[in-house]
């Protein structure tokens, strides 16, 4: 029988620790796997902005199974909270979701019964079947494993989240909220300003209630000086750039470096 898998990510919040990813916008098997080598403690695979279909199980297998051989999470972004596809991304092995754009506090507890066999002591949403999260049937204590094994989280990102932060971090099992200044830019009317005050004020209020609440916080880091600085402010689980990003600055830094010839 298989030994149950254990969720790092989900650990190191419930610790209190933080968690430190990259999001990979090349949608790569390789990159995942090379990113958990590299020791990243999740790598975030975002179907809201780009990259294949939220429905492709086969490609999110792959990209699951190359975070699996290095010991590393995936966090995976889905582009609404729909349940039928919560219950498709978690069936093929996801255990850490990411879900855009929530609203309302029903709307993230509906989301969240999704995810669970048993939700607050009733039936949940979630779909029993032998799918690949139950390794086709031979995980033991699948029900009990997925329910206490699964993270899901949303982003905070327009005003109506923002005037129901209180109710939304109440909702029971909720793993964590996520900060997004840049819609919240789009949301207060000031797209792309995020220094704004309308905006950073919106980011605080989030980053308060959730601490105080005690829920886990995630944010966008601009560069280390800026993670550092919110890893002391509260926030757990923080972005510290992208795929792409790093390959601008290594290859703009040695196109810089080269001694063009008269």
């Amino acid at each position: 029988m298989e030994r149950i898998r254990q969720n790092s990510l989900r650990k190191t919040l419930e610790s209190g620790g933080v968690a430190l990813g990259i999001l990979d916008n090349t949608y790569s098997p390789t990159l995942v796997e090379y990113y958990g080598e590299l020791g990243l403690d999740f790598v975030w695979i975002d179907f809201e902005h780009g990259g294949p279909s939220p429905w492709d199980g086969e490609r999110l297998t792959g990209l699951l199974r190359a975070a699996e051989l290095v010991d590393t999470e995936l966090l995976v972004r889905l582009p609404s909270t729909e349940p039928g596809l919560i219950r498709k991304a978690l069936d093929v092995g996801t255990r850490n979701l990411f879900l855009s754009r929530v609203h309302s506090p029903g709307e993230v507890e509906d989301a969240v019964s999704a995810t669970q066999f048993r939700y607050q002591n009733v039936a949940g949403e979630r779909g029993l079947a032998n799918p690949r999260a139950a390794r086709w049937g031979l995980a033991e204590d699948y029900v009990k494993s997925e329910d206490t094994e699964t993270v899901i989280g949303v982003t905070i990102e327009t005003r109506e989240a923002v005037e129901s932060i209180d109710d939304i971090l109440a909702v029971p099992e909720l793993g964590f909220v996520f900060a997004g200044p840049l819609d919240l830019s789009v949301a207060y009317g000031h797209p792309g300003e995020l220094d704004h005050v309308d905006v950073t004020e919106a980011v605080e209020t989030i980053r308060a209630a959730a601490v105080d609440a005690g829920v886990p916080l995630g944010g966008l880091g601009f560069g280390m000086d800026d993670v550092n600085e919110k890893a002391k402010n509260g926030y757990q689980l923080l972005n510290i750039g992208s795929t792409t990003g790093a390959l601008k600055g290594a290859v703009e830094g040695l196109l810089d470096d080269f001694d063009r010839p008269a």
